[in-house]
């Protein structure tokens, strides 16, 4: 979890916008490159914070999918978080450092912002917003944005509700899986 800084983000919806997730699908078709067989998704969060439950949320969901074939780091079972994402960035490279990595997390944000996915080219900075000093993550990033940001994170992330974080975590999901699905298709009809 981090703060938004101010960054020129590449795409942002509201969860909650209609069509939202085909919307958000046909952004990832355009920039995920499903084709490779070392595309990974870190999921990064923990199930100890309802703020901070969005990334975990949306691994485990991906997780279940049987359609979606990717490797999933961090679900409510077992989250990346500050204590073992370097470790687990580590490993996930040595066994191939041609590792695609989509990061995913939650971030705090201005209030008129909240409830906004958020696509960004290149990684993010997990924990910045709580003064932790973790590696950046990831080739391209989706951040959520859970709450408000500047005064008291550590409380704001436990006080943000349950119900925005899964929300936002089932339209993400499915819209990744929209995404390799609607990619699928189309490579089947163009060997055809």
């Amino acid at each position: 979890m981090h703060t938004v800084q101010p960054i020129d983000y590449d795409y942002r919806l509201h969860f909650n916008e209609t069509g939202a997730v085909w919307k958000l699908s046909t952004h990832f078709l355009q920039h995920i490159p499903f084709e490779l067989e070392s595309l990974s998704f870190f999921c990064i969060g923990t199930d100890r914070s309802t703020g901070d439950a969005l990334g975990p949320l949306t691994g485990s969901l991906l997780s279940e999918s049987l359609l979606f074939p990717f490797s999933v780091v961090g679900t409510l079972e077992k989250p990346l978080h500050a204590l073992n994402l370097r470790e687990q960035l580590d490993e996930k490279l040595s066994e191939d450092p041609s590792t695609y990595i989509v990061a995913i997390d939650a971030c705090l944000g201005r209030s008129d912002s909240i409830g906004h996915l958020l696509f960004h080219k290149g990684p993010l900075y997990p924990g910045k917003a709580v003064g932790k000093d973790l590696p950046p993550v990831g080739d391209l990033s989706i951040k959520g944005v859970v709450n408000i940001a500047g005064f008291m994170e550590q409380a704001v992330l436990q006080s943000t509700r349950l119900h925005l974080s899964y929300e936002m975590s089932r339209v993400i999901s499915r819209a990744l899986q929209l995404a390799y699905g609607r990619f699928k298709l189309a490579h089947e009809q163009l060997s055809q």
